[in-house]
């Protein structure tokens, strides 16, 4: 009968359809290699087992498996060496195989030289040699129950750490009992949207513009989505009727690059204490302020209307997968539970060595190393864009990893340039997606981030984001102002400030 073959002493795992009943102990090796071979399951260069050890796993003679081995290798479907074994060969795919189907199914990806995408860290710079003694000074020390299914709002050691960690950086006030960890943002703000529209939230205000995909987050967790107006001093206080919760990004708006002024705050505060409602503070980038110290967290101020939303990903980078939620006591257990029925829990190894980073500081050093560097960039960026592409306008605060630069009038328009940005191995993005509809009056722009590449090719890619601005701007403005004109409306910096206190 037929006998699949997935387990060889030798340590190397393979699967193999082998049928010795039905065409002979050799034949059957052969035909069950050559169709895992043909059917790409067997890339070139796979070592194959010892022909002792395969014979001993297939229960057949070693003379069989090496007659099986020789004829292969006539035919080209092995390469044998005295010394290195026997290998599969580089033999061709037969068109229409599995594996030349899941090919041609992926589009093809244009090549990215310089990437400046927003909102997105340089993680060349993750620091490997503190999360590597982090991880070596926790690992020995932890209980074997850290290796299971634990508590769905995460471990311990990273929720107190934490705790403190908010709140004498952010102004955060909690303990750990509030906090649950997630993987990220996009399951954290999922997350709260999910209990809150099983609470009766029938529809959240999200700023317009924000983030695209946070949008769809919200909508596919339950509760409707109603856009709330930003301007020059963040988002507006006049939340419409019959909204449950309102997601803000205080610290940098995510659209615009404003800081929330403190009436906006107050009166915000006081529409979810009056109404009962809730404030989801979403913390962009509210550890990389540069030029201010930044404004404490919303959440210090009202902690029972405040959900706090915090990320490893600007700071670390988007592949640890950590996220964490300061709760109001009212929402802690079920955001817990929905936590649970969402995937148990975040896993733990990453959150202890985090934990460790925090209590032992190598945390705090790396944020200011990195707000250091990100501050050089940005400056950097300022500077070549006033000299070179003065016509260009920067926008919003300087606060977090991008920029939104403002077209000139009688330019280009954002997909004109990003399309030549592409066409120049660029990569960036227009800002048209990150409001909540597509009306042709809307502003457009393009977010630069600043932060991605690495910083051996930093220098590369903002003379190939300068050269692609300047290209556009000439092309299809060639009356406007040249090299060295004046910015016009526009802080000494290159940017354009909003206005305090309101």
């Amino acid at each position: 009968m037929p006998s699949e073959w997935a387990n060889v002493r030798g340590g190397l795992d393979l699967h193999l359809d082998f049928d010795p009943a039905g065409h002979g102990r050799r034949a059957g090796l052969e035909r069950a290699l050559r169709a895992a071979i043909r059917d790409g399951r067997l890339a070139p260069g796979t070592r194959l087992p010892p022909t002792r050890v395969l014979a001993g796993e297939l229960g057949v003679a070693r003379g069989t498996v090496t007659a099986a081995y020789d004829q292969l290798v006539a035919e080209g479907y092995l390469s044998a060496r005295r010394g290195a074994g026997t290998v599969i060969a580089d033999v061709p795919v037969p068109a229409g195989n599995r594996a030349e189907r899941q090919t041609r199914a992926v589009p093809p990806v244009p090549p990215v030289r310089h990437d400046l995408m927003p909102g997105r860290p340089d993680v060349s710079a993750f620091p490997v040699q503190a999360w590597l003694r982090a991880a070596r000074a926790v690992l020995p020390r932890v209980e074997t129950a850290a290796f299971a299914i634990g508590d769905p709002r995460g471990r311990p050691e990273l929720r107190s750490a934490l705790a403190e960690y908010l709140g004498r950086t952010r102004g955060v006030i909690t303990d750990h009992d509030s906090i649950v960890i997630t993987s990220g943002f996009m399951q954290a703000l999922g997350l709260i949207a999910r209990v809150l529209h099983d609470r009766g939230c029938a529809a959240i205000a999200m700023e317009d513009p924000c983030v695209p995909f946070h949008r769809e987050v919200v909508r596919r967790a339950g509760p409707g989505v109603v856009p709330l107006a930003v301007d020059e001093i963040g988002a507006s206080s006049d939340v419409p009727a019959d909204i449950g919760a309102v997601v803000l990004t205080p610290a940098h708006q995510a659209g615009l690059g404003v800081v929330l002024g403190p009436t906006r705050r107050r009166a915000l505060i006081d529409w979810a204490v009056s109404t009962g409602g809730i404030l989801v503070e979403d913390d962009y980038d509210g550890e990389l302020c540069y030029d201010r110290q930044p404004p404490g967290a919303l959440q210090g101020v009202a902690p029972e209307h405040v959900v706090y939303a915090g990320t490893a990903s600007k700071t670390l980078g988007p592949a640890v997968r950590l996220g964490w939620l300061v709760l109001p006591s009212r929402l802690v257990d079920a955001v817990a539970e929905a936590k649970f029925y969402a995937d148990a829990q975040t896993e733990s190894i990453g959150q202890l060595v985090l934990a460790e980073l925090i209590r032992g500081h190598d945390y705090d050093r790396h944020v200011r190393a990195q707000r250091l560097k990100y501050r050089r960039r940005r400056d950097e960026l300022l500077r070549r864009l006033a000299r070179d592409v003065p016509e260009v306008r920067v926008r919003g605060a300087a606060v977090g990893v991008q920029l939104l630069l403002e077209l000139p009038a009688a330019g280009p328009t954002e997909d004109e340039v990003v399309r030549l940005a592409a066409g120049r191995g660029v990569r960036i993005v227009g800002m048209r997606a990150a409001w909540h509809d597509d009306r042709p009056t809307r502003p457009g722009g393009i977010a630069v981030g600043y932060a991605t590449p690495a910083a051996h090719a930093w220098s590369d890619a903002l003379d190939a984001l300068i050269d692609v601005l300047r290209t556009a701007v000439s092309a299809h403005a060639p009356g406007l102002r040249r090299r060295g004109s004046s910015t016009g409306g526009v802080g000494g910096n290159g940017v354009r400030r909003p206005e305090r206190g309101a």
